[in-house]
Formats: structure tokens, C-alpha cells, sequence
């Protein structure tokens, strides 16, 4: 069963940077697309970019040009490079692997905040 453990989050005011990790058990991490999402407080999760098996990238338009989602398929890890940050990116941060109809293939690990303060 694969877990997902995230880290790196915490708090950072308005235009600074964070980076995120991902370190997923599992052997199998490389073969599919991995993915970020967040969940503000009163809100639906939200996927906010992801990263295909091939590297191939795609972005929220509320996130694009201000974050990077990479992965080390060796280090069955993936991140995410937060730049530019803004009060409303605060929300816990998750990954997961989307599939088909907005699910998602593991289940959901602890997550890590980013707050966000202006």
C-alpha cells in the first residue's frame, strides 16, 4: 500500500517561497502522473498542478507562473517550488495521483500547511 508523506510547508509572508515535498512509498511511484491539491479552510480540495509520468506539467490558472511541480522518480518523490506566494494560497497541501473523474489513486496523507500572511 502505498503512503504518501508530505512536507516542507509553514508560514511565509506574502511573496516569499516555499518548497514542498512528496516522498511516496512504493515502487510502482514512477509509472504514474502525481499531483498537488490543497484545501482551504470552508472549502472543496482543489488540484493545483501535476506532473505526468513523462514530465509533462499543468497548472491551475490561480497558480500558474508562480509554481513548478517536479519529480524524482529515483527518490519516488515529487515537489512543488512555491514563489510569488499570496494570502490565498493558504490551505493544507496534499498529493496524490489524479486519475479519470477527479479521483485520485492513494489515499490522502497528513498534508502540510502553508500559511500565508499579508
Amino acid at each position: 500500500q502505498v503512503q504518501l508523506v508530505e512536507s516542507g510547508g509553514g508560514l511565509v509572508q506574502a511573496g516569499g517561497s516555499l518548497r514542498l515535498s512528496c516522498a511516496a512509498s512504493g515502487s510502482i511511484f514512477s509509472a504514474y502522473a502525481m499531483g498537488w491539491y490543497r484545501q482551504a479552510p470552508r472549502k472543496q480540495r482543489e488540484l493545483v498542478a501535476q506532473i505526468t509520468s513523462g514530465g509533462g506539467t499543468n497548472y491551475a490558472d490561480s497558480v500558474k507562473g508562480r509554481f513548478t511541480i517536479s519529480r524524482d522518480n529515483a527518490k519516488n518523490t515529487v515537489y512543488l517550488q512555491m514563489n510569488s506566494l499570496k494570502p490565498e494560497d493558504t490551505a493544507v497541501y496534499y498529493c496524490n495521483a489524479p486519475v479519470v473523474g477527479g479521483r485520485v489513486r492513494y489515499s490522502w496523507g497528513q498534508g502540510t500547511q502553508v500559511t500565508v500572511s499579508s
